[in-house]
């Protein structure tokens, strides 16, 4: 008897079963979370919570209000706002540098910047990336983006989105945790993007405070200017060396 044959008849039926129930409680959990980010999202509305968050102000009394307990406030709501995806973190970060200036500022904002990221990876990874996996039109692209130069590709890339106040931090998260890209990876790229946007946000936190949405718009696209310049210098100098090396030839 074939050996490919005899495999498949003698194979154990509760393997497959056991595959098929994880998958569903994968789907479960994505249903769950989702279900609890929604009735987070709404009792921090309906409390004003929400309002209190968004309002630099207000937020800065409350964080007033927590006395030694306010850096642990300010991680706590980066976190909450880089995993619950509607919730701004810049007024947060802005405070934050407002309070405790731009050193400790930027230290309290990248903990919890680059713990509220790895979460959201890592509930990405855990709960969506075998659901994507069985899809048999994504299954190639996922196998091109786990070899070594995609993977530097990728990290290059998340390294960038963080350097760009614009760029959704959370959605960059969420979708690094669907792809195969190494878990050491996404932290490096995270933090060494987020210090130094962080660091220019809170430097600027008291100007920001008190300035109008015309001048924050502005302020960020600077801070954007700032912290890209590297990257597309370094993207620049590459082209233009390969193209070099291709007129020689």
């Amino acid at each position: 008897m074939n050996t490919t044959l005899a495999h498949e008849m003698y194979r154990d039926p509760t393997a497959s079963t056991g595959k098929r129930l994880k998958a569903k409680a994968k789907v479960a959990g994505v249903l769950l979370l989702l279900v609890v980010l929604a009735a987070t999202y709404w009792v921090m509305l309906e409390t004003g919570a929400l309002a209190t968050v968004t309002n630099k102000v207000a937020l800065r009394e409350w964080i007033d209000q927590l006395g030694y307990w306010g850096p642990v406030g300010i991680i706590g709501l980066m976190i909450m706002a880089i995993v619950l995806s509607p919730i701004p973190s810049a007024p947060i970060a802005m405070v934050a540098g407002a309070v405790y200036g731009s050193l400790w500022g930027t230290v309290i904002v990248v903990v919890g910047a680059e713990a509220g990221a790895l979460i959201a990876f890592t509930i990405a990874r855990s709960l969506g990336y075998d659901v994507i996996h069985r899809w048999s039109r994504v299954r190639p692209m996922l196998s091109w983006l786990g070899k070594e130069r995609s993977q530097s590709a990728l990290m290059l890339a998340i390294f960038a989105s963080r350097l760009v106040p614009f760029i959704s931090f959370d959605a960059v998260s969420y979708a690094a945790g669907l792809t195969p890209l190494a878990f050491w990876r996404f932290v490096v790229a995270t933090l060494a993007g987020v210090i130094p946007t962080a660091y220019l946000i809170t430097a600027f936190g008291g100007l920001l405070m008190a300035s109008e949405s015309g001048l924050m718009t502005i302020m960020l696209i600077l801070v954007s200017g700032i912290t890209l310049s590297p990257v597309v210098a370094k993207l620049f100098f590459s082209r233009r060396s390969v193209l070099k090396r291709a007129l020689e030839q």
